[in-house]
């Protein structure tokens, strides 16, 4: 079954359908968004986890040797006044933290590495 809702932003006004389905068994899950293009795994090097903007770190929830599940917050970093939380992009444990709350860093920076 097709619903028809009109959403309102700003003056625009917008016409969206939504299918309802229904769910087999199980729970439904979502995918986790991909840290960066340029994570890059070296045996005995870790993943490296880069910042995938530019950005002000306005909060890191990690230290090293904490360890961490794919999807973990790890660092929050604010860009274009929207909070990004960067994820963990594997299971594992936290080797090393480069960046500090109230860095401002650029994209590509390497923020941390997962062992």
């Amino acid at each position: 079954m097709i619903k028809v809702y009109k959403v309102k932003i700003g003056e625009k006004v917008y016409e969206v359908e939504v299918e309802s389905v229904s769910e087999v068994s199980g729970k439904i899950e979502t995918p986790t968004k991909t840290v960066s293009n340029t994570n890059t795994s070296v045996a005995g090097a870790g993943t490296k986890v880069e910042a995938p903007m530019q950005g002000l770190v306005v909060s890191v929830d990690v230290t090293a040797g904490q360890k961490v599940k794919a999807g973990d917050t790890l660092i929050v970093i604010e860009a274009m006044k929207m909070e990004n939380p960067i994820v963990a992009p594997i299971d594992g444990v936290i080797e090393s933290v480069m960046v500090k709350k109230g860095d401002t860093i650029d994209g590509g920076t390497l923020i941390l590495t997962i062992a």
